[in-house]
């Protein structure tokens, strides 16, 4: 079990936040990584970490394992009961933010911010439908790869607290 690692101001400071951030993004271009969005844009979610751990590119089932709970200490993904349920920036959960893919198919991004990456990430067109989160009228938007389109410039996105500051991911608003 994984002790909570309390810091001072200042020792949080003295972190070297850019050397952790490139870390974290050598990890989003892994393979297993990689494997793990493919899946979740082709399928859905969840997804076994066998069925994930299958389709990997030389290198042993055991590393592969070893590679997706890295990802998941990294909080890139969550396991739990031997499936991946969330790969941030998609999620197997139902959420306000519903992805419309080229084809039709559906997936749920765990948040706005995260739902307006997924067409630069897929290299796609998408369609964001959601509701205001202050008087719930729907939302409706689409993405590019190269960004949102100018039906959204009357969409406004806000970032709140999260629910319950103990969840490694914020699965609520």
């Amino acid at each position: 079990m994984a002790s909570l690692q309390i810091k001072t101001a200042d020792e949080f400071a003295a972190l070297d936040l850019a050397s952790l951030w490139k870390v974290r993004r050598a990890a989003r271009e892994s393979a297993a990584f990689r494997r793990v969005l493919q899946l979740f844009v082709e399928h859905g979610g969840p997804i076994p970490v066998e069925e994930i751990v299958a389709g990997l590119p030389d290198g042993t089932a055991t590393a592969a394992r070893q590679a997706l709970v890295a990802l998941d200490s990294d909080d890139l993904i969550r396991i739990q009961d031997g499936q991946v349920d969330v790969a941030y920036p998609l999620t197997a959960s139902s959420t306000p933010f519903v992805v419309r893919l080229r084809d039709g198919r559906e997936r749920f991004a765990c948040c706005a911010v995260d739902a307006l990456g997924i067409a630069p990430m897929i290299g796609q067109s998408i369609e964001i439908r959601s509701r205001c989160h202050h008087c719930a009228a729907p939302l409706e938007l689409t993405s590019t790869p190269d960004g949102a389109g100018p039906e959204g410039s009357a969409v406004m996105l806000w970032i709140g607290r999260r629910a319950d500051d103990r969840c490694k991911i914020a699965d609520s608003l």
